[in-house]
């Protein structure tokens, strides 16, 4: 799936879910993923499995930053710059010389190519449905009850 088609509340979800990673583990976001909009998953680096009250606490973390209503927007910085500041190596080949930043409020910014929704209230109840950790991975499925729905 190309990234600019994935699900916009649950793509938002996904920066979300990497920042809230990237603070409590400093591993560093997800290196793969797979987002739908029924269920997605990102696998992480680290170098051990995560206890259910930990998975409650990642998940509170991202909905305490959902529910507070942060604007989600973009920039545009020259490639020089992005280099200095974020990682690029996700970025598709041909990239231009501008690259696109999406920030969720304060909380998160990383180049980006896909869509997002406008504001973090669009995105719904972030759940994380299950995880496995092997050989130094964990891969973390979550899903989304729609924002009507809460």
């Amino acid at each position: 799936m190309n990234p600019k088609d994935y699900h916009a509340p649950m793509h938002t979800a996904e920066h979300i879910l990497n920042q809230t990673m990237v603070r409590l583990y400093n591993r560093g976001r997800s290196f793969k993923q797979h987002i739908e909009k029924k269920k997605s998953k990102c696998d992480y680096k680290l170098d051990r499995d995560l206890p259910g009250e930990e998975l409650l606490d990642i998940e509170k973390r991202v909905n305490d930053i959902i529910n507070m209503g942060l604007d989600v927007t973009e920039e545009f910085i020259s490639k020089d710059e992005a280099a200095s500041l974020y990682n690029l190596e996700k970025l598709p080949d041909g990239t231009g010389d501008q690259i696109r930043i999406i920030k969720v409020g304060d909380y998160d910014a990383c180049p980006c190519s896909g869509i997002h929704v406008r504001n973090t209230s669009e995105v719904g109840k972030f759940t994380i449905e299950s995880t496995n950790f092997s050989e130094g991975i964990l891969r973390m499925r979550f899903k989304l009850e729609a924002a009507s729905e809460n």
